[in-house]
Parts: C-alpha cells; sequence; structure tokens
C-alpha cells in the first residue's frame, strides 16, 4: 500500500537539495496553508492531524537529512489552535511545550510528565526566535478542545509537542508560530473554520520576515 505523497521526499534514496530544505516548515493540513506557500514555491511538508502522525512524518523527513550528511534544518511549525489567554486573530511563537494529554496520575505521576523520561523534562523548551511575537506555552493533545484543561499552557494543538520531541531527540533547532483561530470552548469547532483560511497571509508574513533577518 502506497504511503500519502507527503511522506514520498522524506522516503527518497537520495534528496535533492530541494527536498531538504532549510529552514524545513511544517504545517498539519495544507488547509492552514490554504495554497499560499504553493504559490509562492515555498516546499512544506505536511504531516497530518495528530501527535503520531506529527512524530512520523517529521522523523522520516529528518532522517533524509541525516542519510544525506546535511546538518539539521531549522524547523518552524505554522499551525492553528485555541486559546482561552490569547484573543482570536493573535499570532504568537511557542517556545515551550507539554503534552496535555497525558494521564498517568493512577500510577502516581503529574499530569503532563511520561513515566520512566527522568532525563527528558516533560516541558520541552527552545530559544525564541520572532522577538516581535508574543509567546506562548503550546500544549498538544489528540483531541480538539472544548473545555478547559488540566495541564497549564497558553494555546492547544494536535501536533507542536510531538514535533519539538522530534527535534528535542534529533538536536533540530525548534520553533512554532501558532494562529489563534478560537477559544477552546463550545463554539471552537465553528471558528475554527471559519479562522482557518485567516492565518496562512499571518505565517507566509513570518516566513519572510525569517528569511529577511538570515
Amino acid at each position: 500500500m502506497a504511503l500519502p505523497a507527503r511522506y514520498d521526499a522524506a522516503t527518497m534514496s537520495h534528496p535533492t537539495l530541494h527536498d531538504l530544505p532549510n529552514p524545513l516548515l511544517v504545517m498539519a493540513l495544507p488547509l492552514e496553508s490554504q495554497g499560499i506557500f504553493e504559490r509562492a514555491n515555498i516546499p512544506v511538508l505536511y504531516t497530518g492531524v495528530g501527535k503520531v502522525n506529527a512524530a512520523y512524518a517529521l522523523t522520516r523527513r529528518l532522517a533524509a537529512y541525516a542519510h544525506a550528511g546535511a546538518p539539521m534544518p531549522q524547523v518552524i511549525n505554522f499551525g492553528t489552535v485555541g486559546s482561552r489567554v490569547h484573543a482570536t486573530g493573535t499570532v504568537l511563537e511557542c517556545h515551550a511545550f507539554v503534552q496535555r494529554d497525558m494521564d498517568v496520575s493512577g500510577l502516581g505521576f503529574a499530569l503532563g510528565v511520561t513515566p520512566l523520561e527522568d532525563e527528558i523534562p516533560a516541558r520541552l523548551e527552545f530559544p525564541p526566535m520572532f522577538e516581535h511575537l508574543p509567546r506562548g506555552v503550546c500544549g498538544s493533545g489528540d483531541s480538539f478542545v472544548i473545555v478547559q484543561g488540566a495541564v497549564e499552557c497558553d494555546v492547544v494543538d494536535m501536533e507542536g509537542y510531538a514535533l519539538a520531541k522530534v527535534c528535542w531527540f534529533e538536536r533540530a533547532p525548534f520553533t512554532a508560530v501558532k494562529y489563534v483561530t478560537d477559544g477552546a470552548d463550545h463554539a471552537a469547532g465553528d471558528d475554527w473554520r471559519t479562522n482557518t483560511k485567516l492565518a496562512a497571509e499571518h505565517f507566509l508574513g513570518v516566513y519572510e520576515r525569517f528569511l529577511r533577518k538570515t
């Protein structure tokens, strides 16, 4: 059974420089880019929704860099989030990541803590890159949030922590720029559908600003 097209470049035996961009832009869905990056000929790795898809896709893509003897790229995740802290329409940089749905409290572990990972902090932090953006803590989990969660974070998504953990293991620099589409409440679904289309232009602007600085 063939893998989806978004994984093809990650599995190439002889990847080209075009297949190994730096920075490496990562999004969950083409819906979040609205075709804007494609029209500008900017490559994007689309992972699919959720932590497993995100970890799988990014791990395979970074393996292509290692196989080619290339340095790890600057990984930038663009994505949409819900928040009860930041207003809808806010663009912010997440430099810290927690796993909001890791719950092994029945064995005495704190919420968000993965058991027996003593050398890996439950909160993964990376140096911020975009001084002009407000900063936040991203809580990731395999659920679309409509109620208040128990793990402390500013915004909620479904992929950020997984991407951050892969970069932590692979020693790749990482940051995430998020657009707040909803209030992580009862209206979150409708608000996300309405506001997702507004995020792409903001992401492109941040990307272009990054290129001007490098």
